[in-house]
């Protein structure tokens, strides 16, 4: 693996461990891609550091389990924002 790959996983690591970040949220910040994400964390990660994978895989299924909570205030927001609105 490129020493800038390596570099790359233990930074988004170390942002998701810090912050709690989604995928989505974590791939804005590093600019690059979701799916890039998700390699990094799902296959490249273990290979660097099991310890840190475990703890990132922790944060990523209880993101991944509360995605429908934070989906539906999002719907909830936008329709309170519509009909203040007058649309």
């Amino acid at each position: 693996m490129q020493d800038y790959i390596q570099k790359r996983v233990m930074d988004i690591s170390n942002y998701i461990l810090e912050s709690q970040a989604t995928v989505r949220q974590t791939a804005t910040i590093f600019g690059v891609s979701k799916s890039t994400v998700h390699k990094d964390l799902t296959e490249r990660l273990p290979v660097i550091n099991e310890i840190v994978a475990k703890q990132v895989r922790d944060i990523l299924e209880n993101n991944k389990a509360e995605r429908h909570l934070r989906g539906g205030e999002a719907t909830r927001k936008k329709y309170k924002h519509e009909k203040e609105e007058g649309k």
